[in-house]
């Protein structure tokens, strides 16, 4: 198998996915991504299915490795919050298209995507959950936590979903200039949650 070949394949189908999701890409437009022939891509990955799969699994696992290994850690919670933070929006602007995808994906079957996530060797549920214990004792405000972390979520993946509109709107249609604000972002998100636990 040519390993090389199969990475052009790989890294088409990425680009195609993460834009059209697995109903709206066609095993066509990812050949023609990696400028190869149809037939290549049935050879190496067999169906349109099995090379989603693969793209799949590999997103979830970047996007949840650092984060399970950082809770999991002897550090503060705040430093957890910190590194989490940091650690998602690094990820995401390198990736900006994951959150829509993961979305989209969430929309279509989302059984295929907890599937999908637990042969990963991923249990987001797990990792959530002591995500939300850590905040919970941080929290020293009476708002409930499940609010704390639904907020959070919520500050980190819009910029990201809604990018297009947020950037023709408020930023002239200027991407490095809302690249800078979503680097800003980082420090603006933690103060917020921070008031948010210490109320």
């Amino acid at each position: 198998m040519d390993s090389s070949t199969e990475d052009k394949i790989y890294l088409a189908a990425r680009r195609i996915f993460v834009l059209k999701g697995m109903e709206g890409a066609r095993m066509q437009e990812i050949a023609d991504e990696a400028g190869m022939n149809k037939a290549l891509l049935h050879y190496y990955f067999r169906s349109k299915e099995n090379l989603f799969k693969a793209v799949f699994k590999d997103i979830f696992t970047k996007f949840f490795s650092k984060v399970k290994d950082t809770l999991f850690s002897n550090i503060t919670s705040k430093d957890k919050l910190v590194v989490f933070i940091d650690s998602y929006i690094d990820l995401i602007s390198s990736n900006p298209y994951v959150p829509q995808f993961i979305i989209n994906e969430i929309n279509r079957d989302p059984k295929v995507l907890k599937t999908l996530m637990f042969e990963s060797g991923i249990e987001p549920q797990k990792i959530l959950e002591l995500f939300f214990n850590e905040v919970k004792l941080e929290n020293s405000s009476e708002v409930d936590s499940r609010h704390i972390v639904i907020s959070l979520m919520g500050m980190l993946v819009f910029p990201f979903v809604a990018r297009p509109l947020l950037q023709m709107i408020y930023f002239n249609n200027d991407s490095e200039t809302y690249d800078h604000f979503l680097k800003e972002r980082k420090e603006v998100v933690k103060n917020m949650i921070f008031k948010l636990i210490e109320a």
